[in-house]
This record gives structure tokens, sequence and C-alpha cells, in this order.
């Protein structure tokens, strides 16, 4: 029984990556963003990945009514390709 409960969650799981890289994709070909959530980061951050490859951690900033986004810091290809890595992207 344990067995079968594994296998349905690999295919479980492999489906939901499926859904992912697809989701990815169609923002690439509309020439927009990929945010990655993260437990990683401090709260109000994220990742952003763009077409281009470029990954950044970026915050979102309340003031008021007023909503805006704040680059931290653009991760470097070594690191880029690591979050890849650790979200199944590669």
């Amino acid at each position: 029984m344990m067995k079968n409960l594994e296998a349905e969650l690999a295919v479980k799981k492999k489906k939901y990556l499926n859904t992912i890289k697809k989701l990815r994709l169609k923002n690439f070909s509309n020439s927009l963003p990929f945010l990655m959530l993260s437990e990683n980061l401090p709260d109000g951050q994220s990742y952003l990945e763009f077409p281009d490859g470029e990954i950044i951690v970026h915050e979102v900033i309340i003031e008021g009514v007023v909503i805006g986004t704040k680059t931290i810091r653009t991760l470097s290809s070594k690191e880029a390709d690591q979050i890849r890595k650790e979200y199944g992207l590669l």
C-alpha cells in the first residue's frame, strides 16, 4: 500500500512540474517574467525570472494604498541555475 501511495505522489509531482514548466514558458512567450516564491527568502520577497534568463530577488512594498516593487539584487548565472535546479526547471 505504501508503494502505491509513493507511486501516486510521484505521478502527481511530475504532473505538477509539467504544469509549472508550461506556465513558465507561456509567460516567457508573452514577454512576462515568471514568479517563484521561496520560503528561503524574507517575507515579501520572491524570485522573478525573465525570458532572457535573468533572475532577480524582488520585494513587494505596500505604503498605504500604493503597491510597488523594489529589486533587491540580480542573481549570478550560477545562482540562477541553482534556483532553477531547486525548482526542477533545468
